[in-house]
């Protein structure tokens, strides 16, 4: 990479030495447990923080570096074709399953490496030193899943205590990943529900107290047992450790890419608007209040006029507009659009994506889930807001899915 010669290199990341037995490395995660890395009295697996390849491809600053995963072929693709066509050395670092290692099952590998990038144990990224001259420019991290939030949800299905079907909106946290694989076994517990108190405290929620918070409580997540009925799966204080830091890592990849906090501008808009009706009201009433009838004529006057004036420039909901939309029944579910924006996206209870929300978020994402849609069921429509950035090259764009 040093020397700025176009050799391209493939990763096979599976956080242990494979060749060899399986002996942990410096690419493991703080609590998994392997060779060299036990758990016991002394010490309860892993204790050292991740050494991230990919971000010591970035520091070089002189090679395509991506981040892949399996799961997400469409974003593996790209970034093998960007890699490849690039005239710089290349870094491909590709999460890879290690099935006995990692303690899945032989055909579990589509699953896990989904898990390890919707949990934040394996995030997706692009930096492509030609994209730009500082680092919030060469780095890309679409195509990970809820990207302005800490943790992606998900939807976990189970049977009530009356026998019925129920389902419960969480969070999919590290924990959940790590309750799946045997690397992590021993840092889980599953507490009998005559245990259940106060005192267990929803991981996520768990992650956000300070120390003096936390004493007393004890973690858990959500699962299911054999007959698919809810448990709480209590997390060990190495579990916790682990996913701090890859929530750590998450908001520094994050703050690189210039997505850490991010300005909201339409919402900041749409804010100001009701704000400015709210004084407008307050006004009329103030006025009406005080008897002052010929004053609340004119203003109710000056202010209708000038509110129309500005809500005709104001880019709401544009002329004509025809929201995005799905032909669900030729859906494969495939994640894509899903993955870019799951407010305007979302599944139904047969696994087949529809439209909750067409004005949820920008055209650019429609867009662009209509570019990877696997299927080409999604059919993008026309833009809400003409006042978006790049709206006519979108619209372009836009014109072969419709």
């Amino acid at each position: 990479m040093a020397s700025g010669m176009p050799i391209k290199v493939l990763v096979l990341d599976t956080q242990v030495y494979s060749n060899t037995g399986g002996q942990a490395c410096t690419s493991g995660f703080i609590s998994q447990i392997a060779d060299m890395s036990p758990y016991g009295k002394a010490m309860k697996g892993k204790e050292e923080m991740r050494k991230e390849i990919s971000l010591i491809g970035v520091a070089h600053r002189t090679s395509y570096v991506l981040q892949g995963s399996l799961s997400n072929i469409t974003h593996l693709i790209e970034g093998y074709i960007d890699g490849l066509n690039s005239r710089r050395p290349a870094l491909f670092n590709i999460y890879a399953v290690c099935q006995p290692e990692h303690g899945v099952a032989d055909d579990a590998t589509a699953r896990q490496s989904k898990l390890a990038v919707e949990s934040r144990a394996y995030p997706l990224m692009k930096f492509d030193p030609d994209a730009g001259e500082t680092l919030e420019e060469c780095i890309d991290l679409e195509g990970n899943p809820a990207l302005e939030g800490d943790w992606p949800s998900y939807t976990l299905d189970y049977v009530d205590e009356h026998g019925k079907e129920a389902k419960l909106e969480l969070p999919m946290t590290f924990a959940d990943f790590a309750a799946t694989e045997g690397r992590f076994r021993k840092h889980f517990r599953k507490a009998p529900p005559e245990t259940w108190g106060d005192e267990m405290i929803p991981f996520h929620e768990f992650l956000d107290m300070d120390d003096d918070e936390r004493e007393g409580n004890y973690p858990y997540i959500w699962g299911v047992d054999g007959k698919n009925r809810l448990m709480r799966i209590l997390c060990s204080a190495e579990i916790v450790k682990s996913a701090e830091e890859r929530r750590q890592f998450w908001h520094q990849l994050k703050s690189i890419a210039g997505e850490l906090d991010k300005v909201d501008v339409d919402a900041l808009v749409e804010q100001a608007k009701v704000d400015m009706a709210n004084r407008l009201s307050s006004t009329l009433l103030s006025m009406a209040a005080s008897g002052n009838a010929a004053a609340l004529t004119g203003a109710v006057s000056a202010n209708g006029s000038g509110a129309a004036t500005a809500g005709s420039n104001s880019g709401t909901i544009a002329e004509g507009y025809e929201p995005v939309w799905i032909e669900t029944p030729e859906c494969t579910a495939c994640d894509e659009c899903t993955g870019i924006n799951p407010k305007i996206f979302a599944y139904n209870d047969d696994k087949l994506a529809i439209v909750i929300d067409p004005q949820a978020g920008s055209y650019k994402d429609i867009v662009k889930a209509a570019e990877k849609c696997t299927a080409g069921c999604l059919h993008p429509g026309t833009p809400w807001n003409m006042g978006e950035k790049d709206v006519e090259k979108l619209i372009k764009r836009a014109a072969k899915f419709q």
